[in-house]
């Protein structure tokens, strides 16, 4: 690409961008999966491997945290990006089981040189700071290491990049810094309670994950800025859910990146004028996992009944996941915040055999009404949901594929829902399987 290319000499640019609304698990794989076969390229552009998508096709499941769920298209790149911390033995081991699997991985896929890397003392700091936080509520840490990884990235001084690994000081500066976190974690665990970190045979095993890597290795902003500029369609898949942004979510009860949409563009690499639609994700319901306050959850029958028939246990860790009503105060506020143009409302069919369903439309604090999300937890902690309560349909709905066909009772809930949030309903999920997938208006 000349230096020099002026803006009109650009090709027409088609970026789509598919964002969870809620706290995560909102089933955005499947969708990013459907919407593969019209993109080029499919991106992974923060978070790590506490992230899961499942995707069933073909009547197989595939469990993905690291690698993009665009990897089940042959004929697709998919790209891994700097905003992403890699842990290199799971992306090893999710290559392995895929290739094990008949699904090719070679030059289809591309991690950044800047994607920051986790090594085991992160995963002995997630460790050592969950058993010292005196709150007596998890945050909901995977205790993989995610964020003590992004806390190094930020400080900057034993921070590790991808690319590091293949630099000439690599051994001196893991010397270093091993030296550095043996004597914090001695200082966290105890001197009894720490196993000191050998610097030796990290580096020998973290060498053996960089010559594996190396084939897959490049600088994927540069890549992007190229790809978006000849007009290619590239499709972006965010991680988590927008209530978990570490900026904008429901702090300190969030993931350590911006899970919203205005990570889109710092995890990436490329400028927010490229994105051309952004589709927001969410459960016909409300979940969550670990602490941190939900105000539409139903620690009840009916919150365990939508848990059983939607398997609500994390794709990655198999925590059973709290369930409740859909929240448009909160969905409305991350659609806001995200730039959402359309939504995607998925595991419709969860619903299908609860007589009444309730959706909160605001909430009440202090005997205070608002119809704004709070900035502070504790105001979150407070915040009474007010219902609206509408009709159930009680028939199976897995098995249609128009929107036309569907009962009555589910078209007004989810015309309601796109009501409350302003914002057109574009895709309608009633099954795990991509076949059971309603689009309101072509892909396209």
């Amino acid at each position: 690409m000349e230096p020099d290319l002026l803006l009109n000499e650009v090709a027409a640019v088609s970026v789509t961008c598919v964002i969870g609304l809620q706290w995560g698990d909102e089933a955005k794989g499947k969708l990013v999966d459907l919407l593969t076969d019209e993109h080029e390229i499919v991106v992974r552009y923060q978070g790590g491997s506490n992230a899961g998508h499942t995707v069933v096709t073909g009547g197989q499941t595939y469990k993905l945290s690291l690698i993009p769920s665009g990897i089940l298209s042959p004929n697709v790149q998919c790209v891994v990006t700097g905003g992403v911390v890699l842990n290199p033995a799971s992306i090893l081991q999710e290559i392995d089981a895929l290739v094990a699997r008949g699904i090719k991985v070679g030059k289809n896929l591309m991690l950044s040189d800047r994607a920051h890397v986790i090594f085991p003392w992160h995963i002995a700091e997630d460790r050592a700071l969950d058993k010292s936080c005196s709150s007596g509520e998890n945050i909901g840490t995977t205790m993989r290491g995610i964020g003590p990884c992004y806390g190094d990235k930020v400080a900057r001084s034993f921070a590790v990049r991808l690319g590091d690994l293949y630099r000439d000081n690599f051994r001196e500066r893991l010397e270093y810094i091993t030296a550095a976190k043996n004597r914090s974690l001695v200082s966290l665990n105890g001197q009894t309670g720490h196993t000191q970190l050998d610097a030796e045979a990290i580096a020998r095993e973290y060498a053996s994950y960089a010559k594996r890597l190396a084939p897959y290795v490049g600088d994927t902003t540069a890549y992007l800025l190229d790809a978006v500029e000849a007009g290619r369609r590239v499709l972006l898949e965010g991680a988590q859910g927008a209530l978990l942004d570490v900026d904008h979510g429901t702090f300190p009860f969030v993931t350590s990146s911006n899970s919203s949409g205005v990570g889109v563009s710092s995890g990436s690499g490329l400028p927010g004028r490229w994105i051309t639609k952004v589709i927001g994700v969410v459960k016909a319901y409300s979940t969550r996992v670990g602490g941190g306050p939900f105000p539409t959850e139903q620690d009840n029958e009916i919150g365990q009944h939508i848990r059983d028939r939607g398997n609500e246990y994390g794709t990655v860790t198999r925590r059973p996941r709290r369930c409740g009503w859909f929240d448009a105060v909160a969905v409305r506020y991350t659609a806001r915040l995200s730039g959402v143009d359309a939504l995607a409302v998925m595991l419709l069919d969860v619903l299908s055999e609860l007589p009444d369903l309730k959706i909160c439309t605001a909430y009440e604090i202090d005997g205070r009404r608002i119809t704004n999300f709070p900035s502070h937890v504790e105001d979150l902690r407070r915040s009474v949901p007010v219902y609206e309560t509408m009709p159930g349909w009680q028939q199976d709905i897995t098995k249609i594929r128009k929107m036309a066909d569907l009962p009555l009772a589910a078209r007004k809930y989810l015309d309601r829902l796109s009501q409350l949030i302003a914002r057109p309903v574009e895709v309608v999920s009633i099954g795990p399987d991509r076949e059971q997938t309603i689009f309101a208006r072509p892909k396209s």
